[in-house]
């Protein structure tokens, strides 16, 4: 079987966007394919990367637009399962006043929630160089099962493990449980790309540096990239600390899949340069690019299908 870049697992499911007002008034909803780790995975593509994703999807006209949408992004789908009870998850994505975004999510279960340990294909990521996680495959099992069969199959291969918590609140029945397997997925990963909001919630900690170094302390991360909307980015790593500002985009018209983009690119010069032993030079480049990256996207709607090209994201760059 053919090496793989990236591999990840977890949530496809249709982000409902909206897109307007109908003629009477009406909010328009566009379903566009979503999900963070393919969202992950399908920035990695556009870079020239080989990736692919274990998940599952209902067995609905929706998972079958999502299975579409995977292979028109190249995102190999060998590892994509169907549901035939249970249907593909949904999510209705809707800004607040503050510009903010307010998730509402249709997964009680969702067909994401279903994948069972027996179905994971083994050998896909042990032919990988990174495997890559979130927390939405640990809200429940049997998915929580098959997540953690997933990283320990990572784990006996010495496969690069990345975990983005990419905290939903809605989707847990308790803080508790949440920050239980979000533990879970720190004490795992090589890599972790957490949000200044999932920091803070997590730690307790006002001062980033300190919430980092908290987490430092406690789980022994080699690679900490900090995420803080408006105010740009940080990577921690070793002794080195580098920051970032933000590449503000006036034609932003929303921010899902941001994070996501941001992810993809880190994890597409972690291919090339390792996760260990960075300069803070090598950090500040990191950065830029996916600071950059993640820009572009909040021009788009949706992102799964829409996601920039390294030509347009060094145009970014160089019209600073």
């Amino acid at each position: 079987m053919d090496r793989y870049d990236v591999v990840a697992i977890g949530e496809l499911l249709i982000d409902f966007t909206q897109n307007g007002y109908s003629s009477q008034g009406n909010p328009v909803f566009e379903a566009n394919p979503g999900g963070a780790p393919c969202n992950v995975l399908a920035m990695l593509q556009r870079l020239g990367r080989k990736t692919a994703f274990i998940g599952k999807v209902g067995g609905d006209g929706f998972g079958r637009q999502l299975e579409s949408a995977l292979k028109e992004t190249g995102i190999a789908t060998e590892g994509l399962c169907f549901d035939d009870r249970i249907p593909t998850t949904l999510a209705v994505v809707q800004k607040t006043a503050d510009g903010d975004r307010d998730f509402s999510f249709y997964r009680k279960p969702g067909a994401d929630m279903m994948l069972r340990a027996q179905e994971i294909r083994d050998e896909l990521i042990r032919g990988a160089r990174i495997f890559h996680f979130g927390s939405l495959s640990l809200t429940d099992e049997p998915v929580r099962s098959a997540t953690q069969r997933a990283v320990q199959i990572a784990e006996e291969a010495g496969v690069w493990i990345s975990f983005d918590p990419n905290l939903r609140k809605p989707l847990w029945e308790s803080d508790h449980l949440a920050k239980e397997q979000i533990a879970y997925g720190l004490r795992h990963c090589h890599i972790l790309k957490i949000s200044d909001d999932e920091l803070l919630w997590l730690t307790g900690e006002q001062d980033y540096d300190s919430a980092v170094e908290q987490l430092r302390a406690e789980f022994s991360i080699p690679l900490i990239l900090l995420s803080m909307g408006k105010d740009g980015s940080r990577a921690y790593c070793g002794g080195e600390t580098a920051q970032m500002p933000p590449f503000l985009n006036e034609g932003t018209v929303e921010t899902t899949g941001a994070g996501d983009t941001f992810m993809g690119c880190v994890l597409h010069q972690i291919l090339n340069k390792g996760y260990q032993g960075l300069s803070r030079r090598e950090l500040e480049e990191l950065l830029r690019f996916a600071n950059a990256a993640a820009s572009i996207i909040t021009t788009r709607r949706g992102a799964l299908r829409v996601m920039p090209d390294e030509a347009e994201i060094m145009q970014c760059i160089l019209g600073r």
